[in-house]
C-alpha cells in the first residue's frame, strides 16, 4: 500500500480567500486537533512579523506532537530561511517550504522575474534550506499555466539542490480532473523516483476533491487539504474516499477514521463562530481544556510545563514566584484546575508599578439601550477619558480602555467567576492580552463584577507598558 500524506492548509488561507481571522490560541488549539486527527503535515503562513509568528511557531513545535510542520520562506528574502529555522528547528518533524511562481504571468507580475533568474532564485532558496533542514519542500505556484519544459527543468533544479518534496499547484483551477491526471502523470514521469509529489488544487470550478483523487491515482503522493473551507480539496471528503476506496487503487493514509467527523466539527466549530463585526476583540468560543489538574505532589517543572501550555513565556524569578503561590493554595485543597492555575499567574507573575490607574467610571446597559462605557484613567498627573460603545458593558468597557492607550491587543481570554457566596459576593475577573506574541494577564476582585473585568484589564495592560509594549 502506497502510503498519501495528508497536508492541511487551513491557517495558510487569507481571509480574502475564504480563510479565516484565527487568534493565537485558536491556531494552537486547530493544530493540536489535527495533530490528534493524524494528518501528515500542518502547514502555517510564513513569518512576516518576526517576534509573533516565531513564538506562533515555536509554540506549535511544542504543541505538536506526531504531525510534520512546514513553514515557507520567503522566496525574494535571503534572510528568512535563516529567521525562519530558527524558530522551527524544535520541532519533532519540521520543514521548510521554497514556494515560487513557475508561469511566466506570476514570475513578472509578483516577483519581477524572468524565467532563468525566478530559477535560479529557487535553486538559492532550496540550497540554503537543505543545509539546515532534512525535508525541503519547493512548491510551483500556478504550475499548471506554466511552460512544462521550464517547469520539469526548475523542478530538478529544486531537486539536485535539495529538495525531497515537489508540490505542483494548479493555481488557475480549469482543469477536469481527467486533465489533472494526465498532467500529473506526465510530471510523475519526468522528475526523479525518490522525489516526493505532491499537489494542490484549486477549487474554484467545484473540482478539487475529484482533481486530487485522480492525481493520486497518476502517482501523486502528497495533497495539500483544508479541514475547514471551500477553496481547494477537503480534508474530510478525501480522507474518505481514501477510507472507501483506497483499497482498489492499494493507497492508504494516516487520517484516523474514527475521530474524523468529530475533529472536523471542532474544527469548523472555531473557525466559524460568528465574531463581532463593531467590536475588534476576538468572541469567538473555544473550549477550556479543564481535564489538566495538578496537586500538591508536583514540582515545580510539571506545573511550568502546564503555564507553558497555557500560553505563558514566564521569566526565572516569575516561574518561582507562581509556584511558590500554586504551592500555598495546592497545600489547602486537593487540586488546582487551570483557571485557577491562570489567576494565580496573573496575580503572581510580573507584578509592575501602574502606569495607568483607574479615576472613575459609567457604564450604562440594559436589553432596549446599547452598552456604553465612559473611562477615566489617571497616567501620572494626566488624566485620560474616553467614551466608547460596545456589544455589551464588558466590550465597551475594553474598548474605553484601548481608546485611551492608543493601542488594540488580541484579547486572548477572559474569564470571571464568584469567589465568595451570598448577595455581596465578591467577583474575580482574569483578562489575558497577547502583545508581540506574548501572553499578559491580569486579575481583578470587586464586588462589581464589570469593576473586577476593568481592573484586570488594566492590569494586563501595566504589565504590558512596564516591558516597553506598543504604547
Amino acid at each position: 500500500m502506497r502510503k498519501i500524506w495528508i497536508s492541511d492548509i487551513t491557517m495558510k488561507q487569507p481571509g480574502r480567500s475564504g480563510g479565516y481571522t484565527l487568534s493565537f490560541r485558536e491556531k494552537i488549539e486547530i493544530s493540536k486537533q489535527l495533530d490528534k486527527l493524524g494528518v501528515s503535515v500542518i502547514e502555517i503562513s510564513q513569518i512576516e512579523n518576526i517576534k509573533t509568528d516565531s513564538l506562533l511557531i515555536k509554540s506549535l513545535c511544542s504543541a505538536v506532537k506526531d504531525s510534520t510542520i512546514a513553514v515557507p520562506v520567503n522566496v525574494l528574502d535571503p534572510d528568512s530561511v535563516e529567521i525562519t529555522w530558527n524558530a522551527l528547528k524544535n520541532a519533532r518533524h519540521p520543514r521548510l517550504q521554497v514556494s515560487a511562481p513557475v508561469s511566466t504571468v506570476q514570475m513578472e507580475y509578483f516577483c519581477h522575474k524572468k524565467p532563468e533568474a525566478m530559477a535560479k532564485i529557487i535553486a538559492e532558496r532550496v540550497k540554503s534550506c537543505s543545509s539546515l533542514c532534512r525535508e525541503v519542500e519547493f512548491v510551483a505556484e500556478d504550475a499548471g499555466r506554466s511552460d512544462f519544459d521550464f517547469l520539469i527543468s526548475t523542478i530538478n533544479t529544486a531537486v539536485q539542490a535539495g529538495a525531497s518534496i515537489v508540490t505542483v499547484c494548479d493555481t488557475a483551477g480549469n482543469m477536469m480532473s481527467d486533465e489533472f491526471f494526465e498532467s500529473v502523470k506526465k510530471i510523475k514521469n519526468s522528475i526523479p523516483e525518490d522525489v516526493r509529489l505532491g499537489v494542490k488544487c484549486s477549487n474554484d470550478l467545484f473540482m478539487a476533491d475529484s482533481c486530487a483523487f485522480a492525481a493520486i491515482r497518476a502517482g501523486a503522493d502528497e495533497v495539500k487539504t483544508v479541514s475547514c473551507g471551500e477553496t481547494t480539496t477537503s480534508l474530510e471528503k478525501i480522507a474518505k474516499i481514501i477510507a472507501q476506496r483506497g483499497d482498489s487503487f492499494k493507497v492508504t493514509c494516516t487520517v484516523n477514521m474514527p475521530q474524523l467527523q468529530r475533529i472536523i466539527g471542532q474544527i469548523k466549530w472555531l473557525c466559524e463562530t460568528e465574531r463581532s463585526k463593531s467590536s475588534p476583540f476576538d468572541n469567538g468560543v473555544r473550549n477550556e481544556n479543564e481535564d489538566i489538574t495538578l496537586t500538591a505532589h508536583d514540582g515545580i517543572e510539571a506545573v511550568m510545563k502546564v503555564v507553558s501550555s497555557i500560553g505563558y513565556d514566564l521569566s526565572e524569578e516569575d516561574s518561582n514566584k507562581v509556584y511558590e503561590a500554586f504551592a500555598r493554595i495546592a497545600a489547602k485543597k486537593e487540586s488546582v484546575g487551570i483557571k485557577e492555575l491562570d489567576a494565580i499567574v496573573a496575580s503572581a507573575a510580573l507584578q509592575v508599578p501602574p502606569t495607568y490607574r483607574i479615576e472613575s467610571y459609567v457604564i450604562n446597559t440594559g436589553n432596549i439601550i446599547t452598552a456604553t462605557a465612559h473611562m477615566r484613567l489617571k497616567k501620572g498627573d494626566e488624566i485620560m477619558e474616553s467614551v466608547c460603545v460596545g456589544d455589551g458593558p464588558v466590550d465597551a468597557s475594553f474598548l474605553a480602555i484601548e481608546q485611551i492607550a492608543g493601542q488594540h491587543y488580541e484579547l486572548d481570554d477572559f474569564q470571571i467567576q464568584a469567589v465568595t457566596e451570598g448577595r455581596e459576593a465578591m467577583g474575580e475577573a482574569v483578562v489575558r492580552l497577547r502583545s508581540g506574541g506574548k501572553l499578559y494577564s491580569g486579575r481583578g476582585i470587586s464586588t462589581d463584577v464589570i469593576g473586577s473585568a476593568i481592573q484586570a484589564y488594566i492590569n494586563a495592560l501595566n504589565k504590558i507598558v512596564y516591558e516597553g509594549g506598543e504604547i
